[in-house]
C-alpha cells in the first residue's frame, strides 16, 4: 500500500526542469535586499545623468551597457565636460575603473564547469558580472549542484540588470527631487550592501583574511595621489591576501 508521503501530489514548481528551477530561485534571490540596494545607487546615477544634461537613453545605455558605476561615472564627467579631450581617454578610463571585474570572472568560472560542448553557455553569464551578482553568486554557488549553478547566475544577473536600468530611467525622471546630498548617500547604498555581505562572512577564514587584508591597506588610498591610491590599496591588499589563504592552506 503507498504511504501517504507517495500519494501526496507533487507542488507544481517540481514539475519544473532544474535549470528552470534554478533559473527562478536565481530571480527571486536578486529581486530582495540586493534589488533594493542596486535600484538605490542606480536612481542616483540616473539622477546624475539628468544633471549633466544628457537624455533618458544614455542613462539606460551607460547602465545596461557599462554596468559598473565607477566606470558610468567616468562617461557622465566625459559627456558633462562636452569630450573636449576625446572619446579614447574615456574609454580607457572606465575600462581601467572597471578591471576589477576580471578577477571578479575568474574566480567564477570554475563554479561553471560544463562539458566542453556546453561551455559556450558560460559565456553568458559575462555581461552580468557585477559587484552585488559575484557577491551573491559566491555566496549561494558554491553549495548547490552545479547543473544549477549557471542557470541561477543567469537569473539573478539579469534581473539585477533590468532592475538596474528601471531605477536609472526613474532617477533622470525624478533628478528634481534629489539634492545632492542625497544622491551621495544613495550611490553608496550598494557598496554598503556588498560591505555588509562581508561583514556577515567574517566567521569564515578566507574572508575574514580578506576584509582584513583589504582594511590594512586601506590607508593607501589616502596617502597615494587621488589616481593611482585606490588601485594601489586593492592590488597590495589583494596580495597580502592572497599569500595569507596560501599559507592557511585555503584559498582566500
Amino acid at each position: 500500500m503507498p504511504t501517504a508521503d507517495a500519494a501526496a501530489p507533487s507542488p507544481p514548481g517540481d514539475a519544473a526542469p532544474p535549470a528552470r528551477r534554478a533559473a527562478r530561485a536565481g530571480v527571486a534571490e536578486a529581486l530582495g535586499a540586493p534589488a533594493v540596494a542596486m535600484a538605490a545607487t542606480f536612481l542616483a546615477f540616473g539622477a546624475a545623468v539628468r544633471e549633466a544634461g544628457l537624455p533618458i537613453g544614455w542613462a539606460l545605455a551607460a547602465s545596461w551597457g557599462v554596468y559598473g558605476m565607477p566606470g558610468q561615472l567616468v562617461l557622465v564627467q566625459h559627456a558633462a565636460s562636452g569630450g573636449a579631450a576625446g572619446v579614447l581617454p574615456a574609454v580607457l578610463g572606465a575600462v581601467a575603473v572597471n578591471a576589477r571585474f576580471l578577477p571578479m570572472a575568474i574566480a567564477l568560472a570554475p563554479m561553471f564547469a560544463a562539458p566542453r560542448r556546453a561551455r559556450a553557455w558560460s559565456l553568458l553569464g559575462a555581461p552580468f558580472v557585477a559587484i552585488t551578482p559575484w557577491a551573491a553568486a559566491m555566496r549561494a554557488l558554491p553549495g548547490m549542484a552545479p547543473p544549477g549553478r549557471l542557470p541561477w547566475f543567469l537569473g539573478f544577473g539579469l534581473a539585477s540588470w533590468l532592475v538596474a536600468g528601471a531605477a536609472a530611467m526613474a532617477g533622470h525622471a525624478v533628478a528634481g527631487l534629489l539634492d545632492p546630498a542625497t544622491r551621495a548617500v544613495l550611490v553608496f547604498a550598494n557598496p554598503l550592501y556588498f560591505a555588509l555581505l562581508l561583514a556577515a562572512d567574517l566567521g569564515r577564514p578566507g574572508t575574514r583574511g580578506a576584509v582584513l587584508a583589504g582594511a590594512a591597506a586601506a590607508p593607501l588610498a589616502l596617502v597615494l595621489p587621488a589616481a593611482w591610491g585606490l588601485l594601489a590599496a586593492g592590488v597590495v591588499g589583494g596580495t597580502a591576501a592572497f599569500f595569507l589563504g596560501r599559507r592557511g592552506g585555503r584559498r582566500v
